[in-house]
């Protein structure tokens, strides 16, 4: 026994994290921060607050001027109706107002459109956050068991050190014959292999984690424990209820609904009628060579004219353009729903796996947990009974298997049951 607990202490040690580990948050935030999936989402949403901005100025007036100048060389049409050589010039300036009155309600429907998808988009990068946020507990878990299957796999190899060690000494007590080193031999080799598979897996777990981090480099990155081995497990109806109100894939998918719903409104908007308001000011002057003109001051002030103007358009067939617009709005309302429906379903079915692989990983957890007690107790009997003759050595490497094989087992389970408390417990939040 004391052996063992020698072993279990260096294997400890030699996995003790640095001064400065990442804890579970840590990691959490920093893979929000540097995803490049969640900075796409930002810009989308960026754009989605221009589409509102500019759906805000389609309700504004349209104000724009203008100037000409041109000159005519050469043969012309005269008053007389002939033609002769003469150089004529002329410029004209003046602005034009234009002023939307009723725009088919078009403008007020497509800001409604425009406000419930910037609405959407922010739930879109906030549910991206979200799958980052799973995807990093469950690589840190992940690389939290690889660490701990390491650890197991080296306490397997002390003990067959430790046993080799004990062998030799008791052949050359005579208590044992040679076959039996040479079995211990083979077992500390097949353990080393072990110890390096494990240390391989560790290795690469944490590369996975550092890179869904986008971190630089996996060099001198440590991760904590977490402290919550015997974790809650929520009721799966409790989490749904929360997160079908809550989860932000839901909140985008229901916000998607809705937009394509009022974005059927914007496209009926084409069969109404549209009225606008329009207003000018303009002057201009004209010179023709060989006539006496007007100054151009005094042409500028006789020729200043003003016009107002009301404009009515009332559509009558447009090709069908409206109809197949409304259509294509309403195709496209039935696929948000149908997205929502089994995003509804994809989240209901997530929360009942999680529930039902963490209840069957706590059964496992209490019942590795007691295979350990019993594998360790007939372990240390069967190494009494080996060091007095009473057993031979593969009836030993078969107690020291089971007793290994007991805390692959409890490990796994614990593990399992962490990562899915966590995934239910991350559901169930309430933003």
């Amino acid at each position: 026994m004391k052996r063992i607990l020698t072993a279990m202490a260096a294997a400890l040690s030699l996995t003790a994290a640095s001064a400065e580990s990442w804890s579970l948050d840590s990691c959490i935030q920093y893979a929000i921060d540097h995803n490049i999936s969640i900075e796409q989402r930002r810009v989308s949403a960026r754009q989605g607050e221009l589409e509102v901005t500019a759906a805000k100025d389609r309700f504004l007036p349209e104000l724009s001027g203008y100037a000409s100048q041109s000159f005519n060389f050469g043969r012309g049409l005269t008053a007389d109706n002939t033609y002769a050589n003469r150089n004529t010039s002329s410029f004209s300036t003046g602005a034009s107002l234009s002023l939307p009155i009723f725009q088919g309600l078009s403008a007020v429907r497509n800001l409604s459109y425009s406000r419930t998808n910037l609405q959407a988009l922010l739930e879109q990068t906030e549910a991206a956050k979200d799958d980052v946020t799973l995807n990093v507990i469950s690589q840190y878990l992940q690389a939290l068991y690889a660490s701990e299957m390491l650890k197991v796999a080296r306490i397997n190899l002390h003990i067959s050190q430790d046993e080799l060690a004990r062998r030799r000494q008791l052949l050359e007590a005579g208590k044992i014959p040679e076959l039996d080193i040479y079995s211990a031999e083979a077992q500390v080799k097949q353990d080393e292999l072990s110890v390096t598979g494990a240390e391989s897996d560790s290795i690469t777990a944490m590369l996975d984690l550092a890179q869904l981090l986008n971190l630089p480099s996996a060099e001198g990155f440590f991760i904590k424990p977490l402290d919550d081995t015997n974790p809650l497990i929520l009721n799966p109806d409790d989490v749904y209820a929360n997160a079908d109100a809550n989860n932000h894939s839901i909140r985008a998918g229901r916000l998607n609904k809705e937009a394509a719903a009022k974005n059927v409104d914007v496209a009926k908007s084409g069969y109404i009628p549209r009225l606008s308001f329009s207003a000018g000011l303009g002057t201009n002057y004209y010179k023709t060579s060989g006539f006496s003109n007007e100054s151009f001051g005094a042409q500028m002030r006789h020729n200043f004219s003003k016009s107002i103007g009301l404009s009515l358009s009332v559509p009558v067939f447009d090709a069908f353009s409206t109809r197949n617009s409304v259509r294509r709005a309403r195709l496209q309302e039935e696929s948000a729903r149908l997205e929502l429906e089994d995003s509804q379903n994809r989240l209901y079915k997530s929360i009942t796996q999680a529930y039902s692989q963490a209840v069957r990983a706590a059964k496992q957890k209490e019942a590795s947990a007691k295979a350990v007690e019993s594998t360790k107790a007939a372990f240390d009997a069967m190494q009494v009974k080996y060091d007095n003759g009473k057993a031979n050595a593969t009836e030993f490497e078969k107690a020291k298997s089971d007793y290994i094989s007991s805390l692959l087992q409890e490990t796994q389970a614990r593990y399992e049951l962490v990562l899915r408390a966590r995934i239910l417990e991350f559901y169930n939040r309430i933003n």
